[in-house]
């Protein structure tokens, strides 16, 4: 575990899991229900908990002091030298507080150590605050890839670590 500063006055802490943990379990069924939500269905992109496993990924927790899982973020081998981030998602009752960013930063640590020199990610145009987190912290749109890299509402973006 690893304690990140989130606010004045709480701390977040990380905790790498499976993704078939039932705590992780939850939280994708909460942001498959957003998108849902948004898109009309469920993120179908092919992938298996295994992706997730180190050594070459990550599935992180994010818990608030009393211990309660506010959020996800999923960390899975892309290229030789490039992560991709998925099911990255923060519970409603706790955006706006800077916690989406210190998990973007915690993937992004987590990546160097994995030995990865650059991360990739999706996301889509109805996801303004998600666009503009990633564009804030350094990302560029790069061309699309994977599963939805024809849709035409889908962004991509992608970072050098």
């Amino acid at each position: 575990m690893s304690a990140v500063s989130s606010g004045p006055s709480s701390a977040l802490e990380f905790v790498e899991v499976s993704a078939d943990d039932p705590r992780s379990i939850e939280l994708i069924a909460e942001v498959q229900a957003v998108y849902r939500r948004l898109y009309g269905s469920e993120d179908d992109s092919p992938m298996s908990s295994a992706e997730f496993e180190p050594p070459s990924g990550t599935f992180l927790l994010a818990m608030e002091a009393e211990g309660h899982p506010i959020g996800c973020v999923g960390l899975r081998r892309h290229e030789d030298h490039v992560a991709e981030i998925k099911r990255m998602y923060v519970r409603l009752r706790y955006r706006r507080h800077g916690y989406a960013r210190a998990m973007l930063v915690a993937a992004e640590n987590r990546a160097r150590l994995l030995g990865y020199t650059a991360i990739v990610l999706e996301t889509g145009q109805v996801q303004p605050e998600a666009m503009a987190l990633y564009v804030g912290h350094g990302y560029q749109p790069i061309p699309g890839f994977g599963h939805y890299r024809c849709a035409p509402g889908s962004r991509s973006f992608g970072r050098k670590l």
